[in-house]
């Protein structure tokens, strides 16, 4: 009997769709790991493509359905009718509900991977401070040479706290959801406790370079009034000599 196949057909669709939605759509999912997201992500875009790949049967099923009113007395209509617009109905839906999810946990990847790009670039940013304040620790020479291993590190310490704004903003929106909280507040506490700890390290150094400036530039002061001093003394002896005048003769600084 045609509407017995009919019924079949439409029943063994509605059941792909509860199996479909049950599977993909009703599912609790916990993405506790980088591999979990990624996964459900692939997972939901085959699951996207599949139900596409459906509508060619959706189409053979509403085309028999039709064909089969356009010939069937009018009593067999309405049922097959109802039974049809439900199975429709319900496949968009399936096509809409699992596109709009695909494409939510393909914005929370592409969220991930902006965040780790960020900790990336500022954690770099953080190895070059650490390096800096390795080279000035020791810095040899005068107040001129001591100025510029300041400067440098100023300069260096002049980084725009844009990214790490970034780096909040993603890390929240991710773990508001309840996604790859553990592991994004174990990567932002140490980068947060590394960020504070070099910042306070780099403000000390910089209060000790400019005292070091400070006592480099009163030494060279003091060394060029002795200079100055040898100078004058040299040049008063130096005429002395040439006077051919006896050392006992001369005040006794001279002497």
């Amino acid at each position: 009997d045609k509407t017995v196949s009919l019924r079949k057909d439409l029943s063994e669709m509605h059941e792909w769709i509860t199996q479909a939605e049950e599977e993909y759509l009703e599912r609790d999912f916990e993405y506790k790991t980088p591999d979990e997201l990624q996964k459900a992500v692939e997972e939901l875009k085959r699951a996207k493509e599949e139900a596409l790949q459906k509508e060619v049967k959706v189409k053979l099923i509403t085309d028999s359905v039709n064909n089969f009113i356009a010939k069937a007395p009018p009593a067999a209509h309405e049922a097959l009718k109802k039974e049809l617009e439900v199975l429709i109905t319900s496949y968009q839906q399936l096509c809409s509900r699992l596109n709009g999810k695909w494409k939510t946990l393909e914005e929370v990847w592409a969220c991930w991977r902006e965040l780790l790009s960020y900790l990336d670039a500022e954690n770099k940013w953080l190895n070059e401070i650490e390096l800096k304040l390795k080279a000035t620790e020791n810095v040899q020479g005068g107040a001129e040479e001591i100025s510029e291993s300041l400067d440098s590190l100023e300069r260096l310490m002049r980084h725009p706290e844009e990214n790490r704004n970034q780096i909040r903003e993603l890390a929240q929106t991710l773990t508001d959801g309840g996604i790859l909280d553990e592991l994004i507040n174990e990567k932002l506490e140490k980068f947060n406790t590394r960020w504070e700890e070099l910042q306070q390290e780099a403000v000390r150094r910089q209060k000790s370079l400019e005292q070091s400036i400070q006592s480099a530039q009163e030494t060279d002061k003091t060394l060029r009034l002795i200079q100055e001093s040898l100078a004058a003394i040299d040049k008063q002896l130096a005429a002395y000599t040439a006077d051919r005048v006896d050392a006992a003769q001369v005040p006794q600084e001279a002497q």
